[in-house]
């Protein structure tokens, strides 16, 4: 996503509206990402998380992208 972010702002015409509106929502996707990967770290600290998952499988369980 930070990637993402760089692109747009180093690409796109910043002064117009749509650029800005795709600029604000990256910020807030990095936002949710941070929340998540903190969850995860306090899950895993914490034991929350099922020792029968992979990383892999986790990651599909907490975005649901199947």
């Amino acid at each position: 996503m930070q990637e993402m972010l760089e692109w747009v702002r180093a690409t796109l015409p910043m002064d117009l509206d749509t650029p800005r509106m795709i600029e604000q929502k990256i910020e807030s996707m990095l936002e949710k990402e941070k929340e998540t990967i903190c969850n995860a770290f306090s899950d895993a600290r914490h034991g929350a998380v099922e020792s029968r998952w992979t990383a892999e499988e986790y990651f599909e369980e907490i975005f649901k992208t199947k």
